[in-house]
């Protein structure tokens, strides 16, 4: 039974518990006798506020599709970017992410070597709304740890096939939806009636190559389209899908901590859980160090399957009326194979012996020889899917020459499963002659004793499975009015509603085969077999030499077999059954001018949007499943305006106010116990959405045909600012009972076999923060050289941008534990107060795309940076913790063989570029470093 708590009981326990654009569609591209892009203007915007119909062009090639795009942004009365046709189709990206990463001020974040999210002028994912055909939309996919439980976009998700153009709002106005403090994004399938009359068919093939995973595989995409002779009626449909392996491989420390060792050099340190009386000053010294955690090296390999689907229908009975009816369809999954050899530091310190140390200036445990050592090779297997859905409907009536109505209305669906997610574990609890050095940070030397490839050395001792479901719905209704009150001037207006629902529930068959099975004295688990293991060797991780290369891990099937894995029961987690609703809903009001002042052309917006939400959020507290809710409102004015000194000189300015509601999965109550790493997560209902006042001035100069040059500064001032809090505790300040650990856990060893009652745990819990600053500038030049050449040089072009951003935010963190006398042990220290930049916010991105289209043959090639940042305050007393910087080439060359058939090669990530990420900002702790090889394509391309 559900029942309503108040805000301050709910705390308590969380604490402790566990249309379309301002656009419409782009036309598909199409061939044509034409060499240029024809553009008109609508003076109809609505909803879409901006004064340009995308319906109108006509896209033949690269160079065509770079004047489309900048089209869109010269007509454009707020400040957006976009990306047309086949600027898409013909570019080597896998997915849309790494598309919109050639657009200023945009850089992704990878996720098995291929784009999955965005930043937007330094701020996240989370920042950042998307429309699909005007509808906003969540699509939720798996990462390296579980499905995403935040509102970001997961644009891996879709093929970028399916897309005609992308269009990105980097300013606010009121017709736009409220909840971005970043950018919102259009994304925009094909629209019939912009096709030709009568039949459409595109077709493309292509193999897929990666040097790491040496896998070839297929990628097919195709169109199919149809008008009538009065272009009144139109339908469309398009698929897109490929199928490949990638592997990622490298090392992982997960991360570093501190804690005392039984012995250093020979001499005791340690008895029982608690230091020796008066231990010597090198107990203290490598107790006070941090160590990594679990070493290891292995592989990671994903094995992807995305499947893509859109259709429309369109119907145009006359001038006045404009019916669309749009869906899309998404089916991407993975099954992700892992093998590791590790060692178990974590939790494992007070048994093990260290001797032949080194400490760095860091204060890192840097390299060491240790016995007693607790050994474990991994194999880990997770099946997961996303299914995404959407279908929406718009009508576009015009009532008279100055009165236009736009209504839309949709449902969208995105179901992130994760059926299978097992862990099974060998261990050696005893062994010898085990080695690390973490020297060369990045890359480190370890190497195991004998017996890592010997399975008599090893007992089954663990196995896991974590079952769980993520949903997230999504339905809208929309209303607009459009009324050209006089020349140069026009009044728009219109309500909204929306309603999200996200719900999530896990699982668990976790279990010490010993509490599971009946063991025999003196082990920890049944002897290890030839039956039920197999021999994994580590190829190209970028390991030293006398790194351990070859060890033994479970055979997935057969030792999962021998437990009956999948036929023992999953168990509810009561903290990870969770669900937020909410529902919003307001209007907005707009003005929409062209005029001069002082001779000068003037063009801008002015209104102000009204948004109520209505949150609902239930889980489990206090083993009770509980419901709490809260309500808020907002009212959020803008101003665009758009001055002319000339006719190819623009000057923008923009100011609003934004905000971006708190992520769905921290708004629930209840949370997760992590019975390994000793910490309590919760959620916080009651968090406050981000706030902030934004500014943007820009100057854009089209000096010449298809060519720009511009400059932008922007600013924000984020008033509130959900943050990450955490308090050290023991599990009796929980108040939570025991009955929630499982047997064989480091929490239920220290907390109910009583080895270390008084073991403390981390508490996390995100609470309203003190706010945020952020500023930056950006700069972008496209120059096709035919604006001086008419020579050879003529076909050549470049693309350049820089985005330089800086932001202040005031942490609290807690920092290294240290030895505290009085009390013979180590302790917390008093929260260290930091100033840096906002999380997931890289100081410098930069993109160049240098090509060569004679309209025959084309080559490109492209560059894209982003700098180190900090995703997270980190753990384990570490101080943050993020990914070093990035730089990844891609290529693409094509020639078309007729009108019909044009060939391609294409490559990405040409330089093998390794993800590196580290943990403590000063220390620059390696977390990991991998790499996931080259990719090539090669194919055909057909258009009738």
């Amino acid at each position: 039974m559900r029942k309503h708590v108040s805000r301050i009981s709910l705390v308590k326990s969380a604490l402790v518990a566990t249309s379309a654009l301002a656009l419409p569609h782009v036309a598909q591209a199409q061939d044509s006798a034409a060499t240029t892009s024809q553009t008109t203007t609508n003076p109809s915007a609505s909803a879409q506020s901006d004064a340009f119909d995308m319906e109108s062009i006509i896209v033949t090639g690269y160079r065509q599709s770079l004047d489309a795009a900048i089209n869109v942004k010269r007509d454009s009365v707020s400040a957006v970017d976009a990306i047309v046709a086949e600027d898409i189709a013909k570019f080597p990206d896998q997915n849309l992410a790494e598309s919109l990463q050639r657009i200023p001020g945009i850089s992704i974040q990878r996720d098995a070597g291929e784009g999955r999210a965005i930043t937007v002028r330094g701020l996240g994912a989370q920042f950042t709304r998307v429309r699909v055909n005007g509808m906003e939309t969540i699509a939720t996919s798996t990462d390296g740890a579980s499905a995403n439980r935040d509102r970001a976009f997961d644009f891996n998700v879709f093929a970028s096939e399916l897309f005609s153009s992308i269009v990105v709002h980097k300013t606010a106005e009121a017709a736009l939806d409220e909840g971005s403090l970043g950018a919102v994004v259009d994304l925009n399938t094909g629209v019939p009636l912009s096709g030709k009359t009568g039949m459409t068919l595109v077709a493309s093939a292509q193999g897929r190559y990666n040097d790491l995973s040496k896998d070839l595989s297929p990628r097919l995409a195709g169109l199919v389209g149809w008008v009538n002779e009065d272009q009144t009626f139109g339908v469309s449909a398009s698929v897109a899908w490929s199928k490949y392996t990638t592997q990622e491989l490298g090392n992982n420390s997960v991360r570093w901590a501190q804690a005392p060792f039984r012995s250093v050099d020979g001499e005791t340190c340690m008895s029982g859980s608690s230091f020796v009386a008066d231990p010597s000053d090198a107990c203290i010294a490598v107790a006070e160090a941090f160590h990594p955690r679990i070493p290891r090296y292995g592989l990671v390999s994903h094995d992807r399957n995305r499947l893509g689907a859109t259709a429309s229908i369109q119907f145009e009975p006359n001038e006045n009326t404009k019916l669309s009816l749009d869906g899309l369809y998404s089916l991407f999954k993975e099954n992700r194979d892992e093998y590791w050899g590790e060692v178990l530091l974590r939790s494992n310190e007070k048994s093990i012996d260290v001797s032949n140390y080194t400490i760095d200036a860091n204060n890192n445990l840097i390299s060491a020889d240790l016995d007693n050592v607790y050994v474990r090779t991994e194999r880990y297997h997770r099946e997961s899917q996303t299914k995404f859905y959407q279908l929406s409907a718009r009508l576009e009536q015009r009532l008279s020459d100055s009165l236009k109505v736009n209504l839309l209305g949709g449902v969208s669906k995105s179901k992130a499963d994760i059926p299978v997610e097992t862990t099974l574990i060998f261990d050696d609890t005893d062994a010898t002659g085990y080695h690390y050095d973490y020297s060369n940070m990045k890359s480190p030397v370890l190497t195991f004793g004998s017996g890592i490839d010997d399975p008599s050395s090893f007992t089954f001792a663990e196995f896991r499975d974590r079952p769980s479901f993520l949903t997230n719905k999504f339905k809208t209704f929309t209303g607009d009015l459009d009324w050209d009150v006089t020349e140069g001037f026009k009044l728009l207006g219109g309500g909204f509603f929306r309603q999200f629902d996200f719900d999530t529930v896990g699982y668990r068959r976790d279990s010490t085969y010993c509490a599971a099975f009946t063991c025999d004295a003196g082990t920890n688990g049944a002897q290890v077999t030839d039956a039920i293991s197999q021999t994994f060797n580590l190829g190209n991780a970028g390991q030293p030499a006398g790194t351990t290369t070859s060890w033994i891990v479970p055979d997935l099937k057969a030792a999962a077999d021998a437990i009956d894995l999948y036929g023992r029961e999953a168990v509810l987690q009561q903290g990870e059954q969770r669900a937020v609703t909410e529902k919003t809903m307001g209007g907005w009001f707009m003005t929409q001018f062209e005029t001069e002042l002082l001779g000068l052309r003037v063009t801008g917006n002015a209104g102000v949007r009204y948004a109520k939400t209505k949150q609902s959020s239930s889980g489990f507290s206090d083993g009770t499943y509980v419901t709490v809710q809260r309500e808020y409102d907002d009212w959020l004015p803008s101003f665009n305006l758009n001055i002319f000194p000339a006719d190819n000189l623009i000057v923008r300015g923009a100011i609003a106010k934004v905000i971006t509601r708190p992520t769905l999965g921290s708004l629930t109550p209840g949370g997760s116990v992590d019975q390994y790493n000793f910490s309590i997560s919760s959620g916080n209902p009651f968090l406050d959405p981000y706030r902030a006042t934004t500014y943007d001035v820009a100057v854009e100069w089209y000096f010449a045909p298809g060519a720009l040059a511009s400059v932008a500064l922007f600013a924000k001032d984020i008033a509130s600012f959900p943050i990450s809090t955490s308090f050290q505790g023991t599990w009796a300040d929980s108040g939570l009972p025991t009955s929630l650990l499982t047997a064989g856990t480091p929490a239920y060893n220290a907390v109910v076999l009583g080895e270390d009652p008084n073991r403390e745990f981390q508490f996390k819990t995100t609470g309203n923060g003190p706010g945020a600053t952020l500023k930056g500038i950006e700069l972008a030049l496209q120059l096709p050289f035919s604006t001086f050449s008419d020579g050879f040089l003529r076909n050549f072009g470049v693309l350049a941008n820089l985005t330089l951003v800086q932001s202040d935010v005031d942490y609290s963190i807690a920092g290294a534990l240290a030895y505290d006398a009085s009390a013979n042990k180590l302790v917390a220290q008093a929260n260290g107060a930091y100033t840096q930049p906002l999380l997931g916010l890289a100081k410098r991105s930069w993109n160049t795309t240098a090509y060569y289209d004679d309209g025959t043959f084309s080559i490109r090639g492209s560059v894209a940076y982003r700098s180190g940042y900090s995703d997270s305050t980190s753990g384990n007393n570490n101080v943050f913790e993020g990914y070093g910087s990035s730089l990844n080439v891609d290529a693409s060359i094509r020639y078309k063989l007729t009108e019909q058939i044009e060939l391609s090669v294409e490559g990405t990530n040409l330089t093998d570029d390794y993800r590196y990420r580290f943990t403590d900002l000063e220390a620059n702790r390696n977390y990991e470093n991998n790499h996931y090889g080259r990719t090539f394509l090669f194919g055909a391309r057909f258009k009738y």
